[in-house]
Formats: C-alpha cells, sequence, structure tokens
C-alpha cells in the first residue's frame, strides 16, 4: 500500500483537529496540527508585543519562533521555543488574535514552508485551512469540514470549559463567525473549499461516524 498525504480543510470547531487525531492514529500516520502552528505564532507575537501591521518587527519575531510537536499517549503537544503551549494557544485571548495574525502574508509563507517540509515524506495528516488548496494541492485525499454554527459554537464552549476557562456561548460564537469571515476573505489564500474535496457536515455526526467515514475514503486512496 503506497502513502498518502490527507488535508483537511474547514471552519473552526468544525471538529477538524479530532477528525484529523483520529485519522492518523488508525493509519498509524503523522498528524500536523498546522492551526496549532498559528496560534503559536498568535501566542508569541502577543506575549512579545509584536504589531502585526508592522512588517519588520514581524518578520524579526518569526525568525525567533521555534515550532515542533511532541506525542504524549494520545495527546499532541504544541511546543513554542522549547515551551509546553499547548493550553495556552487554545484561550480566547489567543483565539481573538489568530485570524488576523494568519492574514500576514509573510506568517503564511513561513507556515507553508515549515508544513510542506514536515509532509514531504507523504504519510501525514494536516488540517488547516488551507492544506488542500495551498499546503499540499497535489494531497491524494482532500476533505473539506463544516457544520451548523450553533453546534460548532456548543462544541468550542464545552471544550473550553473542560480546560477551566469561563467563557460566554454568544461570544463565543461571535468570535467563530468573525473568525470564518477573515478567513474566507483575505487575500492571502483564504479558506475554500477545494474543487476536488470531499465536503463532510458533522453537525449531526457523531465522532466515530466521522473518523469510520474519512477512513473508508483514505483506504480507498492508499489502496487504489
Amino acid at each position: 500500500m503506497k502513502n498518502i498525504i490527507v488535508a483537511i480543510d474547514g471552519y473552526s470547531s468544525c471538529g477538524k483537529s479530532t477528525i484529523a487525531k483520529g485519522l492518523a492514529q488508525k493509519l498509524d500516520y503523522i498528524f500536523i496540527d498546522t492551526g496549532a502552528m498559528y496560534r503559536a505564532t498568535t501566542l508569541y507575537f502577543l506575549d512579545n508585543g509584536v504589531d502585526f501591521n508592522d512588517s519588520k518587527a514581524v518578520e524579526t519575531a518569526l525568525n525567533n519562533i521555534s515550532i515542533h510537536f511532541e506525542k504524549k499517549g494520545d495527546q499532541i503537544i504544541t511546543f513554542l521555543n522549547g515551551q509546553n503551549v499547548e493550553n495556552d494557544i487554545r484561550t480566547m485571548r489567543v483565539s481573538q488574535s489568530v485570524s488576523p495574525v494568519a492574514t500576514i502574508s509573510a506568517v503564511r509563507r513561513a507556515m507553508v514552508r515549515e508544513q510542506q517540509a514536515m509532509g514531504k515524506l507523504k504519510n501525514v495528516v494536516l488540517d488547516g485551512r488551507d492544506i488542500g488548496t495551498v499546503v499540499f494541492p497535489d494531497a491524494e485525499l482532500k476533505l473539506f469540514i463544516t457544520a451548523d454554527p450553533d453546534i460548532r459554537a456548543q462544541r468550542r464552549v464545552l471544550e473550553l470549559k473542560k480546560k477551566g476557562q469561563k467563557v460566554d456561548f454568544k461570544a463565543v460564537k461571535t468570535n467563530l463567525l468573525e473568525r470564518d469571515h477573515i478567513d474566507s476573505s483575505r487575500a492571502d489564500s483564504p479558506l475554500r473549499q477545494a474543487d476536488d474535496a470531499t465536503v463532510i457536515d458533522t453537525t449531526h455526526l457523531q465522532l466515530e461516524e466521522q473518523l469510520e467515514m474519512v477512513y473508508e475514503l483514505a483506504l480507498e486512496k492508499i489502496e487504489r
């Protein structure tokens, strides 16, 4: 059987990362959380007072950023300059700034280079906003994940509450919709469905159903 690249794109809180992690585990592939890379970059910018609109400051900051992932049990941990930032990058503080940071062309170029280097051996599953359209347009399997905004907001609230964060449903939904707009309308590699992507609406699907569906799609490509 051949190795393939699985590119998973879609809106925030549709279950992309959960699907990607589960699929990577079933296939014994490497999972690359590209969203976490943008979040880690955003965290660095916020903590170091980097002006998003200052191109020189952004370029300098990017030269000082090193991101890698480590697997601990069933969890993938994001490290920024050697520090575990997995919980820090999931806060609303970062969520409110990650989409503006992701519109910066220099940031996108840097992240795409890293992602392409990570995926050069193929046996990878990546999720993000532009994986099937920009990062790996020749990926053997492309998925586009969507879900009802209210369901997405409910999932996000539960996720944040499990981590001990106090959040408001309305604020979370507003943030998700704002991020959708920014991600879809930015000039540099906007969020869009690749022409050859399979669309999966997770609104009424249990996780097990989602995983079985994408696993079967992956096997078709691997065995072809």
